[in-house]
């Protein structure tokens, strides 16, 4: 699966409604990775995000997974029985939702509809609808489907995914600077870039989009998306 010769692309796991600075990997790379062939951390952030309650102090809401194996991929996930229900449970104790339910607000559809699918078919989905929302749609390509061997792993791992779409460089997020190396990456004719430091909110992004302009939330990760080697 080759997208061009200049060819840029990030790779992430698929977070549950991420907070702003996760988009700007849209508006740095050509293609999106979801990072969905590796193993589900538990204590991350693929099935959970932060809001504001009452107090203004930020807690999780946390989607309602079914048990699983500590080795799970995240592609393996799949959502709870009962998981409508427990996810409107989690919802009413944060005040913004709830506001949002009462006028309305479509963006609630957005954590609520889990559609039949699996776990990732549900995050890469409200991913490419948050795209749409804030105009930086990009392809969404799931690691899954490239058929990585099972013993790549690490950044290793992600140079395979690189390569497997004909990438010429790669963007990560800031913390990406432990884990990665430059040289690793230019090895394998790759150039390995980052995003500066995030300079806005830190909690889920739809706290922004339920408070601010939609507009004035896609500037923000726009005018934030700085590149640096």
């Amino acid at each position: 699966m080759i997208f061009g010769e200049m060819t840029t692309v990030a790779v992430m796991q698929p977070y549950f409604i991420p907070y702003a600075g996760y988009f700007r990997l849209f508006t740095a790379a050509d293609v999106f990775v979801a990072f969905d062939c590796v193993q589900f951390p538990r204590r991350g952030w693929v099935h959970r995000n932060r809001l504001p309650l009452v107090s203004g102090e930020l807690d999780w809401l946390t989607l309602p997974i079914k048990k699983c194996d500590r080795d799970t991929r995240i592609d393996a996930l799949e959502f709870a029985s009962d998981a409508p229900a427990q996810l409107e449970r989690g919802m009413q104790r944060f005040p913004g939702l709830q506001s949002a339910r009462r006028s309305a607000s479509p963006l609630l559809e957005l954590v609520t509809e889990l559609g039949s699918g699996t776990v990732a078919d549900y995050l890469c989905a409200q991913l490419q609808r948050l795209t749409a929302l804030l105009g930086i749609s990009r392809p969404l390509v799931r690691s899954s489907t490239l058929r990585i061997p099972a013993d790549v792993h690490g950044q290793a791992r992600v140079i395979a995914v690189a390569r497997a779409l004909g990438a010429t460089c790669y963007v990560n997020s800031p913390g990406g600077h432990e884990l990665y190396d430059s040289q690793a990456f230019a090895d394998q004719g790759i150039e390995l870039k980052f995003l500066a430091p995030f300079r806005g909110p830190e909690d889920s992004i739809l706290s922004l989009l339920l408070t601010r302009p939609l507009d004035e939330v896609a500037e923000l990760i726009r005018s934030d998306g700085v590149l640096c080697s």
